[in-house]
Parts: C-alpha cells; structure tokens; sequence
C-alpha cells in the first residue's frame, strides 16, 4: 500500500507527458491548427467539429459495449434488428449527410477569385518559381516581379494563386494560411488565400514528385501592406551593381565566366536564363535550394559546390571545381543580391 501514491504520481506524469507529445504539432510554422489565415481557420474548425463528433460516437460506441458485455439476458431479434438498422444504417447516414453539407459549404469561400493580387507559382523539379502579377494602381503594375522558393503574402489582402507545373503532378500547401491544392502538368489550378497575421510561415510540396520531393519547401512570409507594397516595388528593379574591387564585384565576373546566366536571370544584367530560379534578389531571400539551408555565405557555397550532394535529384550540376577564393567571391555577389 505504500507505494500507491509513487504509482499514482508515475500514472500523472505519464498521462501528462503523453498530452504534451499529443498537442507538441498544434502551433508552428507549419500547422494547419494554428491559423493565420481563413482558409487554415476552415480547416481547423472542420477538424475539431470532425474530432468533436469522433470522440463523441466513441464514447458512445464503448458505453453500448460495455453495456451489452455487462447484459445479463440476451435482447429480442426484433430489438437487435431495429438497433442495427438504427445506429448501423441511419445514424451514419445522417451524420456524414451533416459533415458533407458542412465541408461542401466551406468550398466556395476558399475558390472566390478576384482577389487583391494575383502570383503565379510554378512547381519544378525541385522549387518553385514564383511570379507576382501586381494590381493596377501599384507602383509595380504592368511589370511581372519573378521570384522563387519564396512566397510574400500581405496580411488581410485576398490573394489569387495561378498554379501549374511543366513536369509532374506537385501539391501546393501551406498548412498555417490555406488548404492544398494539386499542381497538374497541363492544367492550371486555383486557390485563394487570404492571411490574417503577419510572420513566417512554412509550405511543401504535398505530392511525392520525384527523388528530392522531401526537400522542396517554400517559406512564406505575411507582412502588413505597406511594408509588402514597398517590398514589392523594390523587387520590380534591377539588381544592384556591387562596388567595384569588392568580393561582390569579382564574384560577379564569375558568375558571368562559369555561364551561370544560361539558366539564370538577373534583371538589369546579360543574365537571362529561364531554365533555373530567378536570383536578382536571392540575398534578400530567408533560404537556400527551396528551403532546405539558411541563406548565409558559408551555406550559399556549400550549396553551389556540392549542389547534388546537398539535394540528390536537383538538376543543377555542382561547382566544386571553383578555387576556394572565386567561390568565396561568388557566394559574396549572390549574397549581395537583396
């Protein structure tokens, strides 16, 4: 009997322990039920009532068993018939009737159009090409701002994603802002997000797409309107020009030497390529290769020497020929690039 309250303390922490493992997903950048926009916010709501009512049929479901197991006498064929019919044929009916209609009314809001801005977001093998399409009367207007891996939301703005992919079936998703949609090869798809507060989010590809799917996140940043009004009219300019006799100036004669503006563009320079992303303002970017390193110096050579390493699959050939120095000066011009 002494040992009771040791056990009693040892059964609590255990039960607590398995609450926190349970909850530890609910909040972060990349929870659909911890909400920052009101596609994310239907989606949460359809899951608690989901999990509401799931709790509830098995409370109910264990009470009818634990009550038949303690029944003494067997119950009548007509009773049983009419329970089975009852609880096994209109009881479900009607609650996946009631869940339909609910989900199904929900559809509509999230597929609006007509949004305050329109982006195009690409999916590749493996990144995102991103293209923002701003509204007349924007500063940017009638100039497509290119983009890639990175996503620039403002906060309480409607927002329309133009969606398609020129290779395999991806899926766009953003747990925390909306729900996820596929990327179909020929076709384009649709989504409206409309994001409610501003900070960094995190998205993936949903859809396995290949040997570096794991590896094709996009971070996602909401931010109050004026600060995405400026942001975006400064991304319609060329890129800046580094100083000359700066790390940043001979990196970029590297970049031009190595062909790099075969498949890259960098507006305001002979770089035009369309095969690769767009990097007129990778520095400015929050990370490297579609989300999987920090965007520093150290992590931008690591990723251009050891490309293949770094993500198996991505069709960009490693540069671990440079000499130490040019891939130094080169990871300072890309850097440079905010």
């Amino acid at each position: 009997m002494a040992d009771r309250p040791d056990r009693r303390r040892y059964l609590i922490a255990i039960g607590v322990s398995a609450v926190i493992l349970l909850t530890g997903g609910c909040t972060g950048i990349q929870s659909t039920l911890d909400p920052a926009g009101i596609g994310a916010e239907r989606v949460a709501s359809l899951f608690w009532v989901m999990l509401t009512g799931a709790g509830i049929i098995w409370v109910m479901v264990m009470a009818i068993a634990i009550h038949a197991a303690r029944r003494k006498r067997p119950i009548s064929l007509f009773t049983a018939k009419r329970f089975i019919i009852a609880m096994g044929a209109i009881f479900p009916t009607v609650v996946l009737t009631a869940l339909l209609v609910h989900g199904l009314r929900l559809m509509p809001e999230l597929r609006t159009g007509g949004g305050d801005l329109t982006i195009e977001v690409v999916g590749e093998q493996f990144w995102w090409r991103v293209v923002y399409h701003p509204p007349a009367g924007h500063p940017a207007a009638g100039t497509p701002v290119v983009s890639a891996n990175e996503l620039r939301l403002p906060a309480g703005a409607e927002v329309d994603l133009v969606l398609n992919s020129p290779d395999v079936i991806h899926s766009f998703w953003i747990p925390a802002i909306g729900g996820k949609i596929d990327m179909i090869p020929g076709r384009t798809t649709r989504l409206t997000l409309k994001p409610t507060r501003p900070g960094i989010y995190r998205g993936a590809c949903a859809e396995f797409c290949g040997t570096a799917h794991a590896l094709m996140a996009l971070t996602a940043e909401v931010m109050p309107q004026a600060d995405f009004d400026r942001w975006l009219a400064d991304q319609a300019g060329p890129a800046r020009t580094p100083a000359p006799g700066t790390p940043a100036a001979r990196g970029a004669r590297v970049f031009a030497d190595q062909g790099c503006g075969a498949c890259h563009s960098v507006r305001g320079t002979e770089a035009q390529g369309r095969i690769g992303p767009d990097l007129t303002r990778i520095g400015g970017r929050h990370s490297i290769g579609a989300g999987i390193l920090p965007n520093t110096p150290a992590r931008m050579a690591d990723f251009i020497s050891a490309t293949t390493t770094v993500k198996p699959g991505v069709l960009m050939p490693p540069y671990g020929m440079l000499a130490p120095q040019a891939l130094a000066d080169l990871s300072a011009y890309l850097e440079s690039l905010e």
